[in-house]
């Protein structure tokens, strides 16, 4: 008996009774003869908003887990409430010493973002000490629902109020050497008889454990969360800095300042397309200081669901900004009116430019033919889940949006992205 069940999209499609208009059935044929090796569940919602036509719809009203497909509603609460620019974080300057509060933003000496302004304020400033404190800090530091043995992993960055270098330690192999950054480190680093792969964390600290065989690789390069704390940040500041910083309690007044860092699309576009985790979730914390100088994603995400999606066609069950927890589901048909509402709300050319864009950056970088791109969406994996949502250009110009949702699959999502791929461009080059 094979281990997995063959579908082919129509012959799961068809099983159920849609009743779809004759124009569908060039998608039905295409698919019919597209067979995919999948035991899971589909839905699948593609919309053309000029003529609010349904091209095609299936199970488009059911939940689904949508891993990082979830950034999409961290992306509108951030264009609909950050601005042009990112706060970076509220200041006061009192005699001597510079009091700071964090805004949750995410860009200070982040190695794979453009240097900000804060790092020059912050050293600049005629203060002598930095008094930092974290009390509108209402937050865990993971979300609900993320799996506590990925603390070592890239993708699960602490969640703080200030954060710096982008909460994880990069070890890098340059010249035969393996460098650490923040340099602070270097002194965490020792070996281990034991036997993996890549270098591992304590669970418990910022004590870092490597094998002679660990680092071999020439081009090596690792990135690892750390542990946030006020005295690690202190350390981390005072190091770079080199000016005291004190912790004291207290909440930003009317008195204080906000100083901005970077552009927002700069940080979104990252977020979008390389699907950065850490980004998603700090951005989504900073989008709720429109309501509230508390920063919690729990709070963020129930005032947007009231201010900014109280018409979502099926609410979405929302626990986090990234699409780590698989507490979040989605309905394809929700996607699609939020991808519609975006659409209308903001310029075309800026939105598509800040999604992973098919043959040419991303996600989707290897997922379309190079030339000239079509497609403009968001991925979104976990084990047995793949989807992808976005927008996409047809030959004869017109623009579609769509919500392709696998859920619940066994084994690799290789072939259900290929086949997700095929019947995308299968739309751009026959619609």
């Amino acid at each position: 008996m094979k281990s997995l069940i063959r579908f082919s999209f129509l012959a799961f499609i068809s099983l159920s009774c849609i009743t779809q208009k004759s124009k569908t059935s060039p998608v039905q044929k295409w698919l019919n003869a597209s067979e995919l090796e999948n035991n899971g569940f589909v839905g699948i919602k593609i919309f053309d908003p000029k003529t609010q036509e349904v091209i095609f719809a299936k199970n488009e009203k059911h939940y689904f887990v949508p891993a990082s497909n979830t950034k999409i509603l961290s992306l509108y609460a951030s264009l609909k409430n950050i601005g042009d620019s990112i706060p970076a974080l509220k200041y006061a300057l009192k005699n001597d010493s510079l009091f700071v509060s964090g805004t949750a933003d995410p860009t200070l000496l982040h190695p794979d973002l453009p240097s900000s302004k804060t790092f020059d304020f912050l050293k600049n400033s005629p203060a002598k000490t930095i008094v930092f404190s974290d009390a509108n800090f209402k937050n865990e530091v993971y979300g609900p629902g993320w799996a506590w043995d990925d603390y070592n992993d890239y993708y699960q960055a602490e969640l703080s109020s200030f954060p710096i270098y982008g909460n994880i330690v990069r070890f890098k192999k340059t010249n035969n050497e393996l460098s650490i950054s923040p340099s602070i480190f270097s002194d965490s680093l020792f070996f281990s008889q034991n036997s993996f792969s890549e270098i591992k964390r304590n669970i418990d600290g910022n004590t870092f454990y490597t094998t002679p065989k660990t680092t071999q690789k020439s081009n090596f390069e690792q990135d690892i969360p750390f542990k946030t704390s006020f005295s690690l940040l202190q350390k981390l500041l005072s190091d770079t800095l080199k000016k005291e910083v004190t912790q004291k309690s207290f909440m930003p007044n009317k008195d204080f300042k906000t100083l901005y860092s970077l552009p927002v699309d700069t940080v979104l576009r990252r977020m979008m397309q390389i699907s950065d985790n850490m980004l998603a979730e700090q951005l989504l914390l900073l989008s709720g200081g429109k309501y509230s100088d508390t920063i919690s994603t729990s709070l963020t995400i129930k005032n947007i669901q009231k201010d900014l999606l109280a018409d979502i066609p099926q609410r979405f069950n929302w626990a986090d900004g990234s699409g780590l927890s698989r507490y979040n589901l989605v309905t394809p048909e929700g996607l699609v009116f939020l991808l519609d509402r975006m659409l209308k709300e903001f310029p075309k050319n800026r939105l598509f430019s800040l999604m992973s864009i098919g043959g040419q950056v991303g996600t989707l970088k290897n997922a379309y033919k190079s030339g000239v791109p079509f497609v403009f969406a968001k991925t979104g994996s976990l084990s047995g889940v793949y989807n992808q949502s976005g927008y996409l250009i047809t030959k004869s110009g017109r623009i579609l949006i769509f919500s392709f949702m696998n859920n619940n699959f066994v084994g690799s999502g290789t072939k259900v992205r290929i086949k997700t791929s095929e019947i995308v461009t299968f739309l751009h080059e026959n619609y």
